[in-house]
């Protein structure tokens, strides 16, 4: 196949279906952005359930009229347990200055807590926070234990609710692929049977199937690349916008954010999507459509 003749077609291919060529450039390129974007969220969230889950206490509050050999029985209890990193014991006046530092910004909030009005606790760290319901289960029930909390249960709810978005940004990534699919059936197919008096002389003289689906397939192809390489700038664009200047700039030290490494990460697999997927469909058409 002369390099020559397929490039020539494939830049008259472009040229001849500019408008159908962007909109599939267009599609491409939204379908996989949100694909890039569920991909970067991914990785956000399994950085921050890392992060999260990895510091993660459990309190153990205890109750006003604990006894010392209550404290003692408990502590022993937390400390003996396999699951169980360290136990802290967390006296009223402890309490108090830890509720200071952690309101500092709240007022309105300080003002109602006092030296003594804050219960007695004991803050365990676990080896898995997993397992969290069997350090609850051991001391929930021992005499001077008030109750038993843990930040575990928001924290599935929180990241139940980032799965639904992630969910959400994956179907329609799914939707927005199968509207490029059937664009780019839609314009494979008009371009053959625009070119089938042209590929009906090429086959009468000779030329193979190859020779003849390459421009077809090629022209595709470029702009599947031309839409993944928009996407990427996109999926860059969205990183900076929203992650590095927006939630890591209002919230630095929440968790730790996914960096650039992570987005290049994504570039190889967007591009050969936005390749195969325009390649694959085209082929797939002229194998119905092209009857030379």
């Amino acid at each position: 196949m002369r390099l020559d003749y397929v490039l020539s077609e494939v830049g008259s291919g472009l040229r001849r279906n500019l408008t159908m060529t962007v909109a599939v450039i267009l599609t491409v390129a939204i379908s996989l952005t949100f694909l890039g974007v569920a991909w970067l969220m991914r990785a956000q969230i399994s950085t921050t359930k890392d992060f999260w889950y990895g510091n993660i206490e459990v309190s153990v509050f205890l109750a006003p009229n604990v006894s010392q050999p209550e404290r003692d029985a408990i502590r022993d209890t937390l400390t003996q347990l396999p699951q169980v990193e360290y136990a802290h014991y967390v006296s009223k006046d402890e309490a108090y200055q830890r509720a200071k530092v952690l309101f500092k910004g709240s007022p309105a909030l300080l003002r109602n807590v006092h030296p003594g009005v804050l219960p007695e606790s004991y803050l365990v760290k676990l080896h898995d926070p997993h397992k969290y319901p069997i350090v609850a289960s051991a001391v929930q029930t021992m005499p001077g234990v008030d109750e038993v909390v843990t930040a575990s249960g928001q924290l599935k709810k929180l990241f139940r609710f980032v799965d639904g978005i992630q969910f959400a940004a994956l179907v329609v990534a799914g939707v927005v692929l199968l509207a490029a699919v059937l664009l780019i059936f839609n314009t494979v197919r008009v371009a053959a049977f625009n070119r089938r008096r042209e590929t009906g002389i090429m086959r009468l003289v000779g030329a193979s199937m190859l020779f003849i689906q390459g421009p077809f397939v090629l022209e595709v192809s470029t702009a599947g690349l031309m839409g993944a390489a928009f996407s990427l700038g996109l999926v860059s664009l969205i990183k900076v916008v929203f992650i590095d200047h927006g939630i890591a700039s209002l919230a630095p030290s929440v968790t730790p954010y996914i960096g650039w490494g992570t987005v290049f990460a994504t570039f190889p697999w967007l591009a050969l999507l936005g390749i195969l997927l325009s390649a694959v469909t085209s082929v797939l058409t002229l194998q119905r459509y092209l009857r030379v």
